[in-house]
């Protein structure tokens, strides 16, 4: 005979559902020339607090340093750490080569040199599987230790120096075009191919557009903060907009339905200052020389108002965007500015370049 309602067993003193064990977590990233760096950036990454089974895939690049051999040290002495070749030395292939040393299915990305706190794997992975994205991610967060990188630091997280994307900007959380370094689902990553390794630079975008178009979705958060330290001087900071510029045009002729105002606003710049440029200094030698030429100097001087009025729009963007910042890097910040954005733009009209 069935139990009465009173007989019922009390679900207090029912045993307690089993916790779902977490999912297995592989974190993988691609170093070379990192001799000075790689011992502590390891530490950083493998100090998590994620509970799962967890493991750090490693590829190292061809190096002129003892970066194989400290890496090879480090995995001998750390059973979760694991060293993957990667002989073509490029970031994309040896972001590949990483993942497909993996044993896990959730694949979280990080840099040599990013600055994650202890719990960022546990979160990445619980926005993973709360929001079903194939690939979630959150804000590169620039922490500059002089001046200089301050400046730089500044800029990178403005508008007015690198566009309003959120992953540098910040915003709310939801879908995004792109999101920073990022932690995926495998079935998603394999099933659109993994990174383009003709992509040498830019191919985290890339990877987000092929996703995006495959239907799955990229998640912005912007909780997930990862810290990054900006380059130290000017020559590496224009090389690396300049590269960058390069790259962009490399994307946007594969995927013209890419081309916005934000990423044609550099080379626009640089030309039409170029152009007022020339044009000034065309005006100032008619006007030196005089003579029938002499009549067209004001229009040709007239030319000067375009870097004339970039000048004056960066010093003053700068003044609102360097509140908070030391006197020396409130001054740096407008050159800095202008070396971004002329850099970027120039790369930009040289176009894509070779490998």
């Amino acid at each position: 005979m069935p139990a009465a309602p009173d007989d019922a067993a009390d679900p207090a003193d029912l045993p307690a559902a089993p916790h779902p064990e977490p999912p297995g977590v592989s974190v993988f990233l691609t170093v070379r020339n990192e001799e000075r760096d790689l011992a502590e950036a390891m530490g950083r990454i493998l100090d998590q607090d994620y509970p799962g089974p967890f493991e750090v895939v490693l590829a190292v690049g061809p190096s002129r340093d003892n970066t194989a051999e400290i890496a090879e040290k480090l995995a001998a002495e750390e059973p979760r750490l694991k060293v993957v070749d990667n002989p073509a030395g490029w970031t994309p292939a040896g972001l590949n080569a990483a993942i497909r040393g993996a044993r896990h299915d959730y694949l979280v990305r990080v840099d040599g040199h990013s600055h994650i706190a202890a719990d960022y794997v546990s979160r990445v992975v619980g926005v993973l599987r709360s929001t079903g994205a194939a690939n979630v991610g959150g804000i590169m967060v620039p922490e500059g230790r002089t001046a200089f990188e301050q400046a730089v630091a500044t800029a990178m997280s403005s508008p007015l120096g690198i566009g309003s994307a959120p992953f540098h900007t910040g915003g709310e959380a939801g879908p995004a075009a792109s999101v920073y370094l990022g932690a995926f689902r495998r079935d998603a990553l394999e099933a659109v191919g993994l990174y383009d390794e003709t992509f040498l630079r830019a191919q985290d975008w890339e990877l987000n557009y092929r996703l995006r178009q495959a239907g799955h979705t990229v998640w912005f958060d912007p909780s997930l903060r990862v810290g990054y330290r900006p380059r130290g001087s000017w020559k590496q900071l224009a090389t690396q907009f300049f590269r960058s510029g390069r790259w962009r045009n490399h994307v946007m002729r594969q995927y013209p339905d890419t081309a916005s105002v934000r990423y044609l606003a550099p080379p626009a710049a640089v030309c039409a200052i170029a152009a007022g440029l020339a044009a000034g200094i065309a005006g100032a030698v008619l006007a030196a020389l005089g003579g029938a030429g002499a009549a067209a100097a004001p229009w040709l001087l007239a030319g000067l108002v375009v870097p004339g009025g970039y000048v004056l729009g960066v010093v003053v963007g700068s003044l609102r965007e360097g509140r908070g910042l030391p006197a020396r890097s409130r001054l740096l910040l407008p050159p800095v500015l202008a070396t971004m954005h002329m850099s970027w733009g120039a790369g930009f009209l040289r176009g894509p370049e070779a490998r």
